[in-house]
């Protein structure tokens, strides 16, 4: 690894949209809590130097000395608490990376399905750009509507695309960000949002359909469908 490259996952929040009183990314997916997916697809990249776990306050005694431990993560420098809002639980991370880092990538624990070669091309883009996240085209035909439910106009979907995580910063610039917004009171629901508002461009790499963030019941069985396939083609290209 020629720069060290810091990985902050935020899993900071309490899935209220999940209607279940374990947190989501605690949540068992295939046998196993859901943000362990993610954390063993960075921990086997060979771009990722370490990983900043972020997790609700009351979990981090919780991660550090039962969960964690289960697995054989050798990446993990820090379990830090969250704050209010996803923006908050990322800067949080941001003030725990080692003081090497110069590209951070920013990876929802609650996307199970990333996969290396996305971690690779969005930190080669970061590098690149200073800016990059993952994200694939929309297909659907997109209507802007008004308050009264009305259809003000059709978007033009060749020109639009949806946010996915990994997103990958030059690390000062992702700070520079983070200190604008909240200087500025601005609440965002991406990382690319806050670095787009300080006008800097942010490049896209192509993600997945199956890169899906868990958010509600419906998702996690969409997810464990996905499980099942992927289990089902590893099983026959061994064949």
């Amino acid at each position: 690894m020629d720069e060290w490259v810091a990985a902050v996952v935020p899993a900071g929040g309490y899935g209220t949209r999940m209607e279940s009183e374990t947190p989501k990314q605690f949540l068992q997916l295939g046998g196993v809590p859901l943000l362990i997916h993610a954390l063993r697809v960075l921990e086997s990249s060979r771009t990722i130097s370490e990983i900043v776990l972020v997790v609700p306050r009351d979990a981090v005694t919780y991660c550090q000395k039962e969960l964690l431990p289960q697995f054989a993560f050798s990446k993990i420098s820090a379990v830090t608490a969250g704050g209010a809002r996803r923006q908050d639980s990322v800067w949080n991370g941001l003030q725990t990376v080692d003081e090497r880092t110069k590209i951070v990538v920013v990876h929802d624990a609650v996307r199970p399905f990333v996969t290396g070669a996305m971690v690779e091309e969005v930190v080669g883009g970061g590098k690149t750009h200073g800016a990059a996240i993952v994200a694939i085209p929309l297909h659907d035909t997109v209507k802007q509507v008004a308050p009264d439910g009305m259809i003000e106009t059709t978007l033009d979907r060749q020109r639009l695309w949806s946010a996915q995580t990994p997103q990958a910063f030059d690390v000062e610039l992702l700070r520079e960000a983070h200190r604008s917004s909240q200087k500025a009171g601005v609440e965002a629901t991406d990382d690319a949002f806050l670095v787009e508002r300080i006008g800097r461009r942010v490049s896209i790499v192509n993600g997945s359909p199956d890169n899906i963030k868990i958010t509600r019941p419906e998702d996690l069985v969409m997810g464990e469908a996905i499980l099942r396939l992927r289990t089902s083609e590893t099983g026959l290209a061994s064949l």
